[in-house]
């Protein structure tokens, strides 16, 4: 068997930016309670290792006791959330990440311009909930071609379209053609709003799962965009699986499986990338190939909240940024075997 561990896969730099908060916070603050609203990712390892460190997940607001420190997930918050916590006297730190802050600053900027918007997404996802809370006179929810032939638009001139950042770029595509279709004159947001990480990812699957005979996607269930993964793979003809993590490995998956190509939702620890690839080894005699498609190089300054925490226990935050690059490759990490560096696409 070979395996194919393509790049990018795994955490982006927002992920990488929300975790990182946590991480400060809990050595920043060791004899305070942190909390956080909603998962501060979608995936379960990264929560549950929060958890063993007494970090406290809450899913509304009064749930945290008046003057404590609460941190908003990477998926970002509504103005209303954001209320509650300043009437109860929250230290609010914001791990939203940037690229969703950006669709929330389009939604707010089109609606005072008397925009009304159609927004793309999954109504149930946090990311979605947030940004309709940013206007949501405003904003409809679109999450299929059949919801666009029954929205309701005063006028077609003044309407535009914007998108939840982990979509389906193929899924998205399809729903923003039938928007297109029907209100020819609407507007599209000024840069793309599937954010960088989403798109490469589903692109570097696109470009390999068609030489493979299945494709595993590591992440959580309740992650978009890894559900967005395995849905690319299957497309491009390609059998996909999603897993939580090697517990959930079926070994009848690989009868007359050759070729495996493994990536990771942009929320799933890359250790456990190294233990689904460890366990392929030893019970597949598998061989590793690296195959880099893109090159990512992001980072995203910490919140400001965290800076003046940071000033005022006298720890300087000058210079720090959340940094993400290519993940490491070392054949020590995936088992000792041999790791071959394929050409880059």
């Amino acid at each position: 068997m070979r395996i194919i561990l393509v790049n990018p896969r795994g955490f982006c730099a927002g992920v990488h930016m929300a975790i990182d908060v946590v991480d400060q916070l809990l050595d920043l603050c060791p004899d305070e309670p942190i909390y956080v609203y909603h998962e501060i990712v979608h995936n379960k390892h990264v929560v549950d290792r929060f958890r063993g460190r007494g970090v406290v997940f809450v899913e509304e607001i009064e749930e945290v006791p008046a003057g404590n420190i609460l941190v908003f997930s990477a998926h970002g918050v509504s103005p209303q959330v954001r209320k509650i916590a300043q009437e109860r006297n929250l230290t609010a730190v914001d791990a939203t990440c940037p690229l969703v802050t950006k669709v929330h600053m389009e939604a707010i900027r089109y609606a005072k311009q008397g925009y009304q918007i159609l927004l793309v997404g999954h109504a149930d996802h946090q990311e979605v909930v947030g940004t309709r809370g940013e206007a949501p006179d405003a904003i409809q929810v679109v999450e299929s071609p059949e919801d666009v032939r029954h929205v309701s638009v005063r006028d077609p001139e003044m309407l535009v379209y914007l998108t939840q950042t982990t979509l389906s770029t193929d899924d998205a595509a399809v729903i923003i053609e039938a928007i297109q279709h029907r209100f020819p004159q609407v507007k599209a947001p000024p840069t793309e709003d599937i954010c960088y990480a989403t798109t490469n990812r589903q692109g570097a699957v696109r470009a390999i799962a068609p030489e493979c005979d299945l494709t595993l996607v590591v992440g959580s269930r309740n992650s978009s965009n890894s559900k967005r993964l395995t849905e690319i793979s299957e497309n491009v003809g390609c059998r996909a699986r999603l897993i939580d993590d090697v517990s959930e490995i079926d070994p009848t998956w690989f009868e007359g499986v050759e070729r495996v190509l493994v990536t990771a939702g942009a929320s799933a620890p890359e250790d456990l990338v190294a233990e689904l690839v460890r366990k392929l080894v030893n019970d597949y005699d598998a061989e590793i190939e690296v195959r880099d498609i893109t090159t990512e190089d992001t980072e995203f300054g910490i919140p400001a909240t965290l800076k003046r925490m940071m000033r005022e226990r006298g720890v300087d935050p000058t210079g720090r940024r959340i940094h993400i690059q290519r993940p490491d490759i070392t054949a020590d990490l995936y088992g000792g075997v041999p790791v071959t560096i394929g050409v880059t696409g």
